[in-house]
């Protein structure tokens, strides 16, 4: 268990974190939404252990976080409507459909070579990324019966040692999904209303 500061997050706690996801840890960390679980995104090993722990069908890929928005133009194509509306939302609680750059593993895509992009609202979430050098797998971490934890020790009850570090901003994070919105085509379409105001892709 990591307490890192979420206003101000200290740099050697952030750098143990990322050190350990480059080494192909899974973390849990606080976000906008929900508690997530990541690892680096270019970890095939560390994805497959993801995919056990949430026993999720291969053919569903993961969405992964970003620290920005000039960060996610390096993993994905941004149509000009794309930037546009990403711009007057991020950070926040929402995940972006955008189609793959050929950066982007495999693993991470679906069939149709699109990813889902974060970039929460939360500090902790974007040093992370930052210190890490690039992005992170993205889910929530819930019960079985998909209720999401609200405080880090509720997670290190359920999961224990199957994940390596959990980071514990010492406040309850307020549940509640992210608003899913594609911008593959010419328009946005909202795929799921979540925390993230969707009245700005109408």
């Amino acid at each position: 268990m990591l307490y890192i500061n979420p206003d101000n997050p200290q740099p050697r706690l952030i750098k143990q974190a990322a050190d350990a996801l480059k080494q192909g840890a899974i973390i849990c960390y606080p976000t906008d939404t929900v508690f997530g679980i990541g690892c680096d995104i270019y970890n095939q090993k560390a994805i497959k252990r993801i995919y056990q722990l949430k026993r999720r069908p291969k053919n569903k890929p993961f969405s992964f976080m970003c620290s920005g928005l000039k960060n996610v133009s390096e993993y994905c194509f941004l149509s000009n409507m794309a930037y546009r509306l990403m711009k007057k939302s991020l950070p926040g609680a929402y995940t972006f459909v955008l189609p793959a750059m050929k950066i982007v593993p495999k693993i991470m895509m679906s069939k149709q070579k699109t990813v889902g992009i974060r970039v929460p609202d939360n500090t902790i979430c974007q040093h992370l990324v930052e210190a890490l050098g690039n992005p992170i797998l993205n889910t929530s971490a819930a019960t079985e019966d998909g209720e999401p934890f609200r405080m880090a020790y509720e997670v290190e009850d359920v999961y224990g040692s199957r994940i390596d570090i959990i980071i514990d901003d010492s406040a309850s994070v307020s549940p509640g999904l992210s608003s899913i919105i594609s911008l593959v085509g010419d328009e946005a379409t909202i795929l799921r209303e979540g925390k993230g105001d969707t009245s700005l892709f109408y």
